[in-house]
């Protein structure tokens, strides 16, 4: 746990961001901070600068695992505070010193309360707090996708209660298999709309894409021809509910795949509950088997442990605990989605149990990183020294703009959320066809388009949220899901925390 004791303020981030302040400080000496490095220019384009007063001046105070911390939102810049300091900061940027210590006196001595204004008032001088853009965020010139959502399969050997993709496409096309002259399509569209980018990134969805294992390995092996032939590298992904994970499957999987995602919800309990075979029956046996040997056998290359939690396991933490006991290290639990109301969406009288349940996760993830035994939970991996570039922080996921995704009938849309929507719809790679102006929506679909996301605090660690979400829970891709920001900015919190406690063991 930091100490208090040697200075006011600690400042836990050294931002890698070329486009924002770059931060470093003296955590030995009371009152002794470096002046930060000068703001690199921001690339420009003709119609694609936002003016900085778009981003307002903010400082985010909160408290986690015990720990006061205070946010420096536009560069990114985190430190540990003292009490007073942390009741400085509540008077806000503009601040008096008289008003301060009127308000304060009797609380803390004189001399404790000139030292943390002079420390505050220095920050705010050097811009190291409530910090502003120099430059006008910008655009990187023409749009380009960079990434698609290739279902192989609309076809599942699951049948997972809270699954969107069967309520959401037509019946006549959830029985199709991906082609593999439509999947080299979806190949040949991706470079064609890449611009200069080289690396481009393919992630086999479903349905359960290994029940078309022989289309896609003909895909991938096609990529791997079109490399040469473009000069474009292709790191291939897939997602998987595991129940195919065979031999075979493994195999390839190993030699051709970046990352391989399966899903397991947790606890037996809990996994059979919401994944079911088609006789209602329970899955977990069988894909804890398969998923343990792909596990043992991909070394030290990436994959992940995705579930999904519900009304009913808010103690979710338990089921993160129970996968790391279970050897897998990269843990993603999710919370499920849903617009309509069942048993087991999630509400807002949830939030409290979903917090605590957070806040369990984040000391039992500290604790095990301390014994050496940490693994790795998704959302609470963030990156404070480097991290995505601020016009990636703005556009978030990039879903319709940067990345697509492509169904077995060659039909292009936003994300794998939208598929079925015709709304949506964005072309057919078979056809040629392709909606640049929804392209375009989407790509001005930024937090700079949101006024309560320009307001939040999380604006450069979650984008502005899912643009499927908001449309589905308030009809408009530019009004964020509530819930979801809420779930975002509490976990966030736990792992500011964790990553700055880290940086001071």
């Amino acid at each position: 746990m930091p100490s208090f004791m040697s200075v006011r303020m600690q400042n836990f981030l050294h931002s890698g961001e070329s486009e924002l302040s770059k931060m470093t400080a003296d955590t030995q000496t009371r009152g002794r901070f470096e002046r930060p490095l000068s703001v690199a220019k921001s690339r420009r384009v003709d119609d694609g600068t936002v003016p900085v007063s778009a981003l307002p001046v903010s400082v985010h105070r909160f408290e986690s695992g015990g720990i006061k911390l205070a946010l420096d939102v536009n560069s990114g810049s985190i430190f540990s505070i003292d009490d007073l300091v942390w009741d400085i900061l509540d008077y806000g940027e503009s601040f008096g010193w008289d008003k301060v210590i009127s308000g304060l006196a009797g609380k803390y001595s004189d001399i404790d309360l000139q030292e943390g204004l002079s420390e505050v008032n220095q920050l705010i001088e050097d811009e190291r707090m409530y910090s502003s853009f120099k430059e006008p965020i910008t655009s990187h010139g023409e749009p380009v996708i960079k990434a698609i959502c290739l279902f192989a399969s609309g076809i599942c050997n699951l049948n997972c209660r809270y699954c969107f993709l069967f309520e959401d496409i037509p019946k006549s096309q959830q029985s199709t298999l991906l082609d593999t002259n439509i999947g080299k399509k979806a190949l040949d569209f991706l470079v064609s709309k890449s611009g200069k980018r080289t690396n481009l990134e393919v992630d086999f969805f479903g349905g359960e894409p290994l029940l078309n294992l022989g289309t896609v390995k003909e895909v991938v092996s096609y990529g791997r021809l079109l490399e040469k032939q473009s000069g474009k590298k292709f790191k291939f992904t897939i997602t998987t509910n595991g129940l195919l994970l065979d031999d075979d499957a493994i195999a390839f999987i190993n030699s051709e795949f970046e990352n391989v995602v399966v899903s397991i919800d947790g606890r037996p309990e809990v996994h059979d509950k919401m994944r079911k075979l088609p006789d209602h029956s329970g899955s977990y046996d069988r894909i804890l088997e398969n998923t343990r040997k792909l596990v043992k056998s991909r070394g030290d290359r990436s994959y992940y442990i995705r579930g999904t939690f519900t009304r009913h396991n808010l103690d979710f933490d338990e089921d993160a605990i129970h996968l790391s006991e279970c050897g897998f290290r990269h843990i993603s639990l999710e919370p499920v989605v849903l617009v309509k109301n069942t048993d087991y969406n999630l509400r807002e009288e949830d939030l409290p149990a979903i917090f605590d349940s957070y806040e369990r996760l984040a000391r039992k993830c500290s604790a095990q990183k301390s014994n050496g035994h940490d693994f790795n939970f998704f959302h609470f991996q963030v990156d404070l020294e480097q991290g995505p570039c601020v016009a990636k922080r703005v556009t978030g996921c990039g879903a319709g703009n940067e990345y697509v995704a492509i169904t077995p009938e060659g039909d292009i849309y936003p994300c794998h959320q939208f598929v079925g929507d015709l709304s949506f719809l964005m072309g057919n790679v078979t056809l040629g066809t392709f909606d640049s102006s929804m392209q375009e929506r989407f790509g001005e679909n930024s937090i700079l388009a949101k006024e309560d996301c320009k307001k939040c605090w999380a604006r450069f660690y979650c984008g502005g949220g899912c643009p499927a979400n908001a449309y589905h829970f308030n009809g408009d891709i530019a009004k964020p899901y509530g819930l979801g920001c809420a779930i975002e900015k509490k976990r966030l919190e736990y792992a500011l925390m964790l990553n700055t406690t880290a940086i001071n063991a």
